[in-house]
């Protein structure tokens, strides 16, 4: 992404340096020596960023920064500040500035910085195009997929997409974003010019659930006065969503596995056979081979249903997409309220991330509109998150993610814990990491079951 950056520093050295650096990523630069020559420009063009001087002479950077920010409320602001003066810069922070860069002899802090910059533009940008284009929200292209998990979904994601009639079949807990994809396979494949039909097969009671799906003729019950047009015949030539199919019933299951079987259903006191050309996309947050087991479940539509699985992973397992997730709730409830938080504190970060999300991608969602009508500055803060989020912070063992490895970081003040606190806090840790299946955590820590459960029974009588 090519972006326009202003540079304003009093030293020619320095600026020249900052402009030939970023120059030579493709980006348009433009040095200027002065708080007033920066203004001046201003009022002709907004840039997308500016880097600012915290100290010059005549208008300082703080100044400065002051009367921009009102003529360029969504240029990012990232300030240039020498090793004695970070607590200014944090102090411009508080004033709107986007982020600081400490100046060195080779300036080699500027790219992560001007990468998360960028990112923050591009994001912007993007959800933008999706406010005038709701359809664009789905492309595969906005997607957040920065966990390997997501990555690998995204990548079937466009192959399946392209299969315009094969059943597809959705995974995951409450809340992990299946109905959201099966929007994305429809709105990328060959039916997106055709309906998108969803329906959540809890929120149907189950005696009306047959004349929903099917439709009725006139006549064909008592209070049917006209002909009604089912779900399916609202799906010709689009996508048909079933969620929650998991708690179908199992007559209305037969009926179902029909359809899918001659492609034809029949309406409610019809007596033609209707042949209909959608595409089915069903989810469920059960264990349906468990639900077949059982007998919930006929085992004939599972195996129709079985054709493209995917089994969206919870949040808890895909930690490197939380942060950018929060970063569009954030710029999508900013548009909302009025309010222009461009950006998350380091401690917020931290217990965003470490925290479990039972509710998921909804939950997340759920906190950040929480916290941002609290949030009054430009910084989501700690304090605008809730508490089960700020609890969490200073327990002993935390997990954190570096690259695709899980890392597991103890923290013990020195007289203030035992081991045997510190042992807990781990066996803690990674059954909530293993979602609490003993087995998978007795594994991770390199005990046998029988002596994990022998330490948790010593723990619970201490």
């Amino acid at each position: 992404m090519q972006i326009t950056i202003f540079v304003t520093d009093d030293e020619p050295a320095i600026r020249s340096a900052i402009v030939k650096r970023l120059s030579r990523k493709k980006h348009r630069v433009v040095g200027y020596e002065s708080g007033d020559a920066l203004l001046a420009a201003v009022e002709h063009e907004i840039p997308d960023l500016i880097l600012l001087d915290l100290k010059m002479p005549g208008l300082s950077g703080l100044d400065t920064l002051k009367k921009v920010r009102p003529l360029a409320p969504q240029a990012l602001i990232i300030m240039l500040t020498a090793y004695g003066t970070v607590q200014g810069a944090v102090e411009a922070m508080k004033l709107g500035a986007y982020d600081f860069l400490i100046k060195t002899v080779d300036l080699d802090g500027i790219e992560p910085v001007l990468a998360r910059a960028i990112d923050l533009l591009g994001l912007r940008l993007r959800l933008e195009e999706e406010g005038r284009d709701q359809d664009s929200q789905y492309a595969l292209s906005n997607l957040e997929a920065n966990s390997p998990l997501m990555q690998q979904i995204l990548a079937q994601a466009r192959d399946v997409a392209s299969s315009a009639r094969s059943t597809v079949l959705l995974l995951g807990e409450t809340g992990t974003g299946k109905e959201f994809l099966a929007r994305v396979l429809h709105h990328n494949g060959a039916r997106a010019r055709g309906p998108f039909i969803g329906v959540n097969c809890t929120a149907i009671p189950k005696d009306l659930f047959e004349s929903e799906l099917f439709g009725f003729e006139r006549g064909a019950f008592t209070g049917a006065s006209q002909r009604k047009i089912g779900l399916l015949e609202k799906s010709e030539g689009g996508t048909l969503f079933l969620d929650e199919i998991g708690d179908l019933d199992l007559a209305m299951q037969g009926k179902l596995l029909r359809v899918l079987q001659e492609r034809s259903f029949r309406r409610l006191g019809g007596t033609d056979d209707i042949g209909v050309d959608f595409r089915l996309i069903a989810a469920t947050n059960r264990d349906l081979k468990k639900a077949v087991a059982s007998g919930l479940f006929r085992e004939d539509l599972f195996f129709r249903l079985n054709v493209m699985t995917f089994e969206l992973p919870p949040l808890r397992k895909r930690v490197e997409d939380i942060l950018p997730l929060c970063r569009r709730a954030l710029f999508r409830y900013g548009k909302e309220f009025g309010k222009d938080v461009m950006e998350i504190e380091p401690d917020a970060a931290a217990m965003l991330q470490q925290y479990a999300y039972p509710g998921n991608i909804r939950e997340l969602e759920n906190i950040i509109e929480r916290a941002m009508i609290f949030c009054q500055g430009q910084m989501l803060t700690a304090d605008h998150l809730p508490a089960e989020l700020r609890n969490r912070v200073g327990q002993t063992a935390v997990t954190v993610v570096q690259g695709e490895e899980q890392l597991l970081r103890v923290e013990a003040k020195l007289g203030k814990q035992s081991l045997a606190d510190i042992e807990q806090a781990i066996i803690q840790e990674v059954l909530r990491l293993s979602d609490y299946n003993k087995t998978a955590a007795a594994k991770h820590l390199g005990l046998t079951r029988f002596a994990l459960d022998r330490r948790l029974r010593k723990a619970e009588d201490e």
